[in-house]
């Protein structure tokens, strides 16, 4: 055995807690790549499972070839999946078209939504979507639905349905079974006969037609030059591992922080054993040896994190997978119920182990090779604090201004750079220099600052709290490299969620833009029935169809705008136009051969963005735009108007409420991920105070048993330790997060937008993020605490 394995196997001998102590952060680390992947496979698993199947019996597939686009070209001379094509197509072989149709599915008050349900129209003999429970539909009042369906409203083969047939009609039909596949966003997809479909979409949309039977040769001999036409591929429509690329940078990033946290504690073990270091160097010990025992140590104890963190990550991708069903995530992907593996495979379990090995070696080169190069006489001095030599602060001090005077050049140039392909780049390179300057080469700086800053807010009435702030400055370097994780965290944290908030702003913004109190349109396009009066409105009118916009009543258009308080058609009479503001260079509109006189302009958001004409009015109506009385609710008003028109469910009502609801979900969809993704790196995070705390209080054995001899109760010094905990994560929270705000108000800036200040909606979770933060910070606190109240006086002063 060489003499660096001794001596690292020696050391876990001697002190494996110590020893084991970087190998922490790995281990969560390990676990938030492993539960990522983990979890990744469920998703895909979840999602593949569903894909549509072609039957064995199914010997080449027909479809349109790609053509040029061609502005001229004639819509009716364009290749099409039609029945020409089938005839031709069944002289060879047997030709299915595979179709899919459109539909209303009709929830629990018989009413549609606004999303209409895909239907997929299946063949009886040739069954392409796989089930999870029941069978394929055969009747024609039978389905199949979609496993997020089925799962929202607790659908099970057997149970009753209703839909809406094309002409708006409701009838029930028995769900027989429940599809694999998940709609994407919960939207519904269901699986029905050609009986079926017909009747609920005369129209249905083809987008490839199966040929059993016949050559290649002849098929596409019968088809035509503008045919395509290929053999089947079984797995055509799965997404493989896409959706590993989803987690996995998330899970870098975690992995990355637990690099910072496993390289300060390495450097922070290694202080501790300067003096054994110096012995060995007295007795003749070369310093490639001592660097190569550490690596050896760090090695065995990045294995044993990956085998920890392997172990870790199916429960962590087990919770994982609960917060994103209960939050709805999991159905963005058409997902739910996911069922990671608890216990992940041999492969992975391999790749922890390796992966948490190799990073740990990168880890400790640096801190072996800097605790090699110590002098023997300066490490068996005695060093209460880190004051690094004047020369190397006077050189760090350079630095650091340099990066953090590039920081704010690169930001100045990315504001004055606005809307350019530029500016995002700067914003990037400008963020990346002020961490480097601020909080890796000025850091022993900042971060005593800060808690300077907090040590004084306490006032001098919390004696643990000052000490806290005391004992940061006391190790500046330490309490840099353990914050600074933290601080990249929560400033990723904080950037996403402002921009999130901004852009959640943009669309209350668009939201609020003028448009009409409320909007009666028929979830499937049909004409609108007659609509009773209500006693909520106060003034409506009727958009009719028309080939180039929608024809309306020129008196009941005005007095609907008056009623708005819209101008802009004191000059529309009948065979003129009304057009949205973005039309207004046009001198007329043309319709069906005639042409219709421009005499205004309205906000597009009223009118759709279509062309009004007045006094055509022969078309089907298509949309009622309807002013309610002031003080009026929508809600109320949809809900009478929906009562009034009993037989005919698809008529809905659009109201400004319903974008902004619908804007706040994917608002909410969006924050949950972030904070749950980026969280992960924050938890990586909260290790590193956590293994500061417990080496901290081994150095401190000697002050810590004195305060005990003082009087101190282990009370007061389990508060001395939780204290210096919540003192370090409020500098990592805080700092990253006045960096992260800064940085998305840049970002905004460069965008060409106006700077706003958060809204509650951002403000609320990442309160609630800091508070998280901190109480994982006392929970990390908890053994390193124990251990010091549990020093006692004599044996404290003894150790030496």
């Amino acid at each position: 055995m060489s003499t660096s394995l001794r001596l690292g196997v020696a050391e876990f001998r001697a002190r494996p807690g110590r020893a084991l102590l970087p190998g922490v952060a790995l281990v969560v680390g390990v676990a938030c790549l492993l539960a990522a992947l983990v979890l990744s496979d469920a998703l895909t698993r979840s999602v593949d499972e569903g894909a549509p199947l072609t039957p064995s019996t199914v010997g080449h597939v027909v479809d349109v070839k790609r053509q040029p686009y061609d502005e001229n070209a004639v819509e009716a001379n364009r290749p099409k999946l039609d029945d020409a094509l089938l005839a031709r197509l069944s002289a060879v072989g047997r030709a299915v078209p595979v179709q899919m149709a459109q539909a209303d599915l009709l929830d629990a008050n018989g009413r549609a939504g606004e999303h209409r349900a895909e239907v997929h129209v299946q063949q009886p003999d040739l069954a392409r979507w796989p089930l999870a429970e029941g069978r394929q539909p055969a009747a024609d009042n039978e389905v199949a639905v979609d496993k997020i369906t089925a799962y929202e409203r607790g659908l099970k083969p057997g149970d009753q349905v209703k839909l809406a047939s094309a002409d708006g009609r409701p009838f029930e039909v028995t769900v027989s079974g429940v599809m694999k596949k998940g709609g994407l966003d919960s939207r519904p997809v269901l699986v029905a006969g050609p009986d079926l479909a017909r009747k609920l979409d005369a129209t249905p949309d083809t987008r490839e037609i199966w040929v059993i039977g016949g050559t290649r040769e002849a098929v596409a001999a019968a088809a035509g030059a503008s045919y395509a036409v290929w053999d089947p591929a079984p797995d055509a429509d799965k997404i493989g591992n896409d959706l590993t690329f989803i987690l996995l940078p998330f899970s870098v990033l975690a992995l990355a922080t637990a690099v910072f946290v496993a390289a300060a504690t390495f450097r922070a073990v290694y202080a501790q054993r300067q003096r054994q270091t110096a012995l060995l160097r007295c007795i003749g010990a070369q310093r490639g040896p001592l660097v190569r025992r550490s690596l050896v140590e760090a090695l065995i104890t990045g294995a044993l994190a990956g085998v920890g963190g392997a172990l870790l990550g199916g429960p962590m991708a087990w919770l994982l997978a609960r917060t994103f069903d209960v939050t709805g995530i999991s159905a963005l992907f058409g997902a739910v119920q996911l069922s990671p593996d608890l216990l992940p495979s041999l492969g992975y379990v391999i790749l922890g182990v390796v992966v948490a090995a190799l990073l740990s070696v990168m880890a400790a080169v640096r801190p072996a090779i800097n605790a090699a190069r110590v002098s023997p006489l300066a490490a068996l001095r005695d060093a209460e604090n880190e004051v690094p030599p004047r020369s190397i602060r006077r050189v760090r001090l350079v630095f650091g201004v340099l990066f953090t005077g590039g920081a704010v050049l690169l930001a100045l140039v990315a504001i004055a750079a606005k809307r350019t392909i530029g500016a995002p780049l700067a914003v990037t390179f400008s963020a990346i220099a002020a961490v480097t300057g601020l909080f890796w080469i000025l850091g022993p700086v900042t971060v005593p600052f800060i808690a300077r800053l907090f040590g004084k807010l306490g006032g001098t009435g919390w004696t643990q709290w000052k000490l806290a702030a005391a004992e940061v400055r006391r190790m500046p370097q330490r309490s840099a490299s353990v914050a600074l994780p933290l601080l990249l965290a929560s400033s990723m944290v904080t950037f996403f969620l402002v921009v999130l908030g901004s852009a959640q702003e943009m669309t209350y913004t668009y939201a609020n833009e003028k448009r009409p109190d409320a909007t009666v349109v028929d979830a499937g396009e049909r004409p609108l029935p007659a609509i009773p009066a209500q006693s909520d409105v106060a003034a409506s009118v009727v958009l009719h169809h028309a080939e180039n916009g929608s024809g309306v009543d020129p008196e009941q258009f005005k007095a609907w705008l008056k009623a708005e308080n819209v101008p802009g058609a004191e000059k529309f009479a009948p065979g003129t136009a009304i057009v949205p503001e973005h039309w207004a260079d046009k001198p007329f509109v043309e319709n069906d051969g005639k042409r219709y006189e421009v005499v205004g302009t309205v906000p597009g958001t009223l009118t759709g963005y279509t062309p009004i004409i007045g006094g055509l009015t022969s078309g089907a109506p298509e949309k009622l735009l309807v002013a309610l009385q002031p003080g009026a609710d929508p809600a109320r008003f949809r809900a009478n108007l929906q009562a009034a028109l009993p037989n005919n469910p698809t008529v809905i009502v659009q109201t400004a409420a319903d974008e902004r609801a619908e804007a706040d979900r994917y608002m909410h969809l969006g924050t949950v991920l972030m904070m749950v993704l980026l969280g992960l790196s924050v938890a990586v995070a909260v290790t590193g105070i956590g293994t500061a705390l417990t080496i901290s209080v081994q150095e401190r054995r000697k002050e810590l048993a004195l305060r005990r001899a003082l009087g101190v109760t282990r009370g007061g010094l389990q508060g001395g330790v939780i204290a210096e905990a919540v003192m370090l994560a409020l500098v990592g929270v805080v700092g990253g997060g006045v960096l992260g705000f800064g940085y998305a108000e840049i970002a905004i800036l460069a965008t060409g937008l106006d700077l706003s200040l958060p809204g509650a909606g951002v403000v609320l979770p990442l309160v609630i993020g800091a508070v998280a933060v901190v109480a994982l910070a006392v929970v990390a606190a908890f053994g390193p605490s124990r251990g010091a109240s549990r020093i006692r006086p004599a044996a404290g002063l003894a150790s030496g």
